[in-house]
This record gives structure tokens, C-alpha cells and sequence, in this order.
């Protein structure tokens, strides 16, 4: 009898360490693997918003872009009355006109920096597209001497002109005179300017 109760608690026990270790190797297994998401949630299971990407640039700045802005005011300035036939501006541009008008009698921009050739070239230009007579600039501004020699600075002044295009009278403001426009193609380009302008207008007629 004693024996029987023996085996029975052996077995018993035996039952036991095995209940035990298979739920120890359950809770060690790993987790089967869960599929891969092909995108993003967040804790609500809403799709993540994806990072944004670099922010366009700012073409506000942009020459092209500053140059739009321009011929916008004198054109509206033009046909709203306000043009260089009534020498009226709005207030934005005619303070603007006056600060050109300043930085070139001082040869300082903004009060601070002395002008270099490029932006004596680029204020008198603006101050022409406004309107500006070219006496009144050349009252405020002091003409420049160019101690190049012309053979010099002909190729310079041909690849300044393809790309800003500025008007024959203002490159005399830094003193590049006539041969050296002349040879480097900028009358020329603006006498085939004003005769392509006159035949296009005649040929709206």
C-alpha cells in the first residue's frame, strides 16, 4: 500500500515539473513575427504624416524676380496716370527713388558701403526705368574715370552687357566712353533694339 502511494505522488510530481517547464518555454519562445506595415501609424492608427522635405527657395530675392516687381509699379505707375508724364509716384517708389538718388550723390549704400561700378550701373539704370531725367542723376552723381585701357575691357564690358543689358548712357556714369561700347557691340544692340520695337509697333497697325 505504501508503495502505491509512493508511485502515485512520484507521478504526481512528475506531472508537475512537466506542466512547469512547458509553460516556461511558452513564455520564452519568441513572438512570431508580426507583418511589416508598408507605412507609418501613429498611436490613434492614423497614418503618420510623412517628414517634410526641403522647403522650396525663396525666388522673392531672385534678380528675375526683382526686376518683375520693378517694371510692374512704373508700368502701372504709367497707365494709372502716374508715370513720367505727371513725375507722380507711390509712396513705396518714390521713397526708393530718392534713396537711389542719395546713395549715388554719397558713393555709399545704405550709408555704410562704398559702390562699387556694378551697383553704380544698377541704381542709375532703376532710376531711368522710373523715370528719372538723366540730368537730375547726373547733378547728384559724380562721373567715374576708368584708367583701363579700352582693348582692356572691351570683352568684359560685352559679356556685363549680354547679361544685364543696361541702357548705352549709364555705363558713362563709371567712365566706360563710346568706342568702348561701340566695339563691344552694346550700340549696336540697342539700335537693333529700338529698330526691332518701331517695326513691331508699325506692324500692329
Amino acid at each position: 500500500m505504501a508503495t502505491m502511494k509512493l508511485r502515485t505522488k512520484s507521478s504526481k510530481t512528475a506531472r508537475s515539473s512537466q506542466q512547469v517547464a512547458e509553460r516556461t518555454a511558452h513564455v520564452g519562445a519568441p513572438s512570431p513575427a508580426q507583418p511589416a506595415r508598408s507605412d507609418r501609424t501613429d498611436d490613434a492608427g492614423r497614418a503618420a504624416v510623412p517628414a517634410r522635405l526641403g522647403r522650396p527657395a525663396n525666388r522673392r530675392g531672385s534678380p528675375e524676380a526683382i526686376e518683375k516687381r520693378r517694371v510692374a509699379r512704373v508700368f502701372n505707375d504709367i497707365l494709372g496716370g502716374r508715370g513720367a508724364s505727371s513725375h507722380k509716384l507711390d509712396g513705396r517708389t518714390e521713397k526708393r527713388r530718392q534713396r537711389l538718388l542719395k546713395e549715388l550723390e554719397a558713393g555709399k549704400a545704405r550709408g555704410s558701403r562704398e559702390l562699387k561700378p556694378l551697383d553704380v550701373l544698377q541704381r542709375v539704370q532703376e532710376l531711368m526705368d522710373l523715370g528719372e531725367p538723366l540730368s537730375s542723376i547726373r547733378k547728384v552723381t559724380k562721373i567715374r574715370k576708368s584708367a583701363v585701357a579700352p582693348e582692356a575691357i572691351v570683352g568684359v564690358v560685352e559679356r556685363l552687357h549680354r547679361a544685364y543689358s543696361f541702357r548705352p548712357e549709364v555705363y558713362r556714369f563709371v567712365g566706360i566712353g563710346e568706342e568702348v561700347l561701340r566695339e563691344a557691340g552694346v550700340l549696336s544692340a540697342a539700335r537693333a533694339a529700338r529698330t526691332g520695337g518701331k517695326r513691331r509697333a508699325r506692324a500692329k497697325i
